[in-house]
């Protein structure tokens, strides 16, 4: 008896990492700076069904190297069953540099030469483990060598025993087989007799095909499409799905007709071509979607074009690539243009459906940060103690040392740092698998200003893609209207900037600074700022006076983004038993994950330490007991 089918499909063959430059309309000599992203189009077709909704693995090699980690924690964080990804000790992940010149031409230079995910061999597949799937997905490219065809074969072979489908994406790369040379990347056709019979013995045992016009006309061997689609239908039996780029695609399930257009269509998405490259791999994504959930031929369509369309609109390849929800409203509401990068509806939903995968920052239920992202506090009181403010650097390892402490390694657990004075405490914060967020505001500006000046987006390319932007501002919601125009104009070319970089975003509101905190104040400040279009991952807030304001600023997040990360509460240098209390208002209420606390916890120790009546392990001891007791407060609540 055949094992239980717990996944959906297996794709097998090409891995590698993508490097696609971001300048667009030059030449790829002159690019000068590069987006990395997972690649392949077994692995991308990976990616891309797991998205959808279905249950993926992949059978490929990586390199033993940091590129080689990279394409597996990417897998495994997109959801992706990794057991058939083998580390190869003996060569290199393989690498592929990409750019967009026009519309039309997409260059693009593949280093395979001994490649890990080349030397895929018939070692490689386990039969069991292709047994637990309902389909494999071949790839044409990688029957261009004798040990990878060898392997697609064998598990070709293992599906057909164990009553799993067939599925092949053509993939023709004319220079993979040898054709062409290493400049010419994004030749996608030139005829060979060769190519041809080794691709059609394969297809009798093909359930499905896929392929472009060119790719059908070098599997069947003939000059047209039409042709090339008859010579296909007298190999296999398969269903046969033709890519027709801005067409959509047409089916045939069945006899060839004298007309391509008689075949079966779904409805087709026009939209501006930003990058071609991928495009082919989530158009089998939405297709596969749609075939192994037994949808109708035309269901099956406008996924794969949907999918397609994401692909052409977009930079990257698998990075893109739409989950179901996102895929749904594009189908049901179609996009504000052609331009479909430049919607902002689809991009939130894109963000907040993907983001879990795009960084490895623990995911926990709660957070408990310690908050000392200060400068100007610290400064005080260094300068009070009377030296330098280079002890303040000192400090903040202790605060690092102190949080870890309490946290051991368990997840929900963070600081806030920055990276004035916290730079080597950030180093060591990295080593805890913490929540970690980094101030940019100026310290106390109001309007708000960013520290640093010069180019904001320059400066947060540098951070590592974990790290949460974090941003303070004092709003009041009777603020004059200029002093609300200057600090909206900067939180909207923040949260562009958090969304351009992908990398999340805490946007701190204090009001009860500069006016009255009534039950509606903070919700006023946060509906206005959802209204102007920005929409953080995270929102960090004051104490509260009751638990209707709770409930008010619950409804607002509800009301514009449920998606929503959360809410932390802020200290405020609160007494601890002040901030005890505004716990028990806050604890329960929807949205509110935790705390970021700062001065209640280091202020005192950092008076100590400063003017020399501690040592560091005081100084740690003291800071992380103060933390342990507002954890205890807050889980007591």
């Amino acid at each position: 008896m055949s094992p239980l089918k717990t996944l959906d499909l297996i794709s097998i063959g090409r891995s590698s990492v993508d490097l696609y430059g971001e300048q667009v309309g030059g030449r790829l000599e002159d690019m000068a700076t590069f987006s990395k992203a997972v690649g392949g189009s077994p692995t991308n077709i990976a990616i891309g069904t797991a998205r959808l909704g279905l249950k993926s693995g992949l059978i490929t090699r990586v390199g033993d190297e940091h590129m080689g980690r990279f394409i597996r924690e990417q897998l495994e964080r997109e959801g992706v069953d990794t057991q058939g990804v083998h580390t190869d000790k003996d060569r290199l992940t393989a690498l592929v540099i990409l750019g967009i010149r026009d519309d039309k031409q997409f260059p693009l230079i593949f280093y395979r030469d001994n490649c890990a995910d080349n030397a895929l061999d018939e070692s490689d597949i386990d039969e069991a483990f292709i047994a637990s799937s309902r389909s494999v997905v071949v790839t044409g490219t990688h029957f261009a060598k004798a040990n990878t065809a060898a392997a697609q074969k064998l598990a070709m072979q293992y599906a057909k025993k164990h009553g799993g489908k067939i599925a092949i994406d053509i993939d023709y790369r004319p220079n993979l087989w040898g054709l062409a040379g290493h400049g010419a990347g994004e030749e996608r056709y030139i005829k060979s007799g060769d190519v041809t019979a080794h691709l059609q013995p394969i297809l009798a045992d093909c359930d499905l095909i896929v392929g472009t016009e060119e790719e059908i006309m070098i599997a069947g061997g003939e000059d047209t499409p039409l042709a090339a689609l008859k010579a296909v239908r007298r190999h296999s039996t398969g269903t046969i799905v033709m890519k027709r780029g801005p067409m959509g695609c047409v089916v045939f399930p069945g006899a060839i007709p004298d007309d391509i257009e008689d075949g079966i269509k779904g409805p087709g998405f026009p939209v501006e071509v930003y990058n071609v490259l991928g495009a082919g791999d989530a158009f089998m994504s939405g297709y596969l979607r749609g075939w192994l959930r037994d949808e109708p031929v035309e269901t099956c369509c406008a996924f794969a074009n949907a999918g397609g369309a994401f692909a052409v609109s977009r930079l990257l390849c698998s990075v893109e690539y739409p989950t179901f929800t996102e895929m749904q409203h594009f189908i049901t509401k179609g996009a504000a243009s052609r331009a479909v990068r430049h919607d902002a509806a689809l991009n939130h939903l894109h963000w907040s459906t993907t983001r879990d995968a795009m960084t490895s920052y623990p995911k926990a239920d709660h957070v408990y940060a310690l908050a000392i992202d200060h400068r100007s506090q610290l400064e005080e009181i260094a300068d009070q103690a009377g030296v330098s403010h280079e002890r303040i650097k000192t400090f903040k390892r202790l605060a690092v040392d102190a949080a870890s402490r309490i946290a051991k390694g368990r997840d929900g657990f963070g600081m806030l740092l920055d990276g004035t004075y916290g730079r080597e405490a950030l180093f060591r914060a990295e080593d805890h698998k913490f929540w970690i967020g980094r101030p940019v505001e100026l310290p106390g500006s109001r309007p708000l200003d960013f520290e640093g000046g010069g180019s904001l987006a320059a400066k947060l390319i540098e951070w590592p893609v974990n790290h949460i932007i974090k941003c303070l501002c004092f709003y009041h919601p009777d603020d004059t209207a200029e002093m609300k125009a200057a600090q909206e104009r900067e939180l909207l070319r923040l949260y562009d900037a958090a969304r351009s970089l992908g990398r999340e975003l805490l946007v701190e509101i204090i009001c009860g600074k500069h006016g009255p905190l009534n039950d509606d104040t903070s919700a006023r400040v946060m509906t206005r700022l959802y209204d102007l279009g920005i929409k953080p991952d995270w929102w960090k807030l004051e104490p509260q006076k009751s638990a209707k304001a709770w409930d008010t600023i619950a409804a607002v997040i509800d009301a514009n983004d449920p998606s929503c990360r959360g809410i932390v509460m802020l200290g405020l240098d609160a007494p601890a038993d002040e901030l005890k209390a505004a716990f028990r208002i806050g604890r329960h209420a929807k949205h509110v994950k935790g705390f970021a606390v700062g001065r209640t916890i280091f202020a005192d120790p950092a008076r100590e330490w400063m003017a020399g009546k501690i040592d560091d392990a005081t100084a740690v001891t003291q800071m992380a007991d103060r933390f342990a007791q507002l954890i205890a407060a807050w889980e007591s609540a």
